[in-house]
């Protein structure tokens, strides 16, 4: 990444906007903490692996929206059975996703950029996809103002890769900004049966 603001100037706002921002949640975010010990109990933080920038692995705090309840077997039940009206209730407003302030604020994210996804699916994208790394992971991103859950898998790297391309302070402001309407109105949140995004298997051809 060339020019000034991808390598200095990008920081520099996500300093600016998520200190403020991290600081005047927390009461709210302590409020939804209560909520989350309350009816879903313990830990009230989950905490996941996921690739950020050049590929490199950090531990994504948000706040717990699932259940851990097992079959017979002792197995995890699929994720729409464990996630509650409380917990979809935070994934759409994304209130679920407020602690990831604070990985903004350490530098594994930014507040702008390709969602961080899971470790297993680094070997399953195409060199082009993997491009997608080329720049810190954000809390929003290009992807997420187009569709969220309702976009293929195809078309949500189409336009990471072309946001790492066309990285600018204007385009991240513009993100920003459409976020915040896209939660309000909760647009492409998928209220059907299956409420996660399916698994990524891959595009035919390796990174390798």
């Amino acid at each position: 990444m060339t020019g000034f603001y991808p390598r200095v100037g990008k920081r520099m706002l996500d300093l600016v906007l998520s200190i403020p921002a991290a600081i005047v949640s927390l009461p709210l975010q302590a409020a939804i903490a209560i909520l989350v010990r309350v009816k879903l109990g313990s830990p009230v933080l989950f905490r996941q692996e996921r690739p950020g920038k050049n590929g490199e692995v950090f531990s994504l705090v948000k706040f717990r929206t699932m259940t851990n309840e097992t079959n017979s077997d002792g197995d995890l039940l699929p994720e729409a059975k464990r996630l509650t009206r409380f917990g979809h209730l935070l994934r759409s407003t994304s209130l679920d996703e407020l602690p990831e302030l604070f990985n903004v604020i350490r530098g594994d994210m930014s507040l702008v950029g390709p969602r961080p996804l899971l470790v297993k699916y680094l070997p399953r994208y195409t060199k082009e996809q993997a491009r997608r790394h080329e720049v810190h992971p954000g809390l929003t991103g290009l992807a997420q103002i187009s569709g969220r859950n309702s976009s293929s898998w195809d078309e949500k790297f189409e336009r990471d890769i072309w946001y790492v391309d066309h990285v600018s302070v204007a385009l991240d402001l513009r993100i920003m900004a459409k976020t915040v309407a896209t939660v309000f109105t909760r647009q492409g949140v998928n209220a059907e049966v299956d409420l996660t995004a399916p698994e990524f298997m891959g595009s035919g051809e390796s990174r390798s």
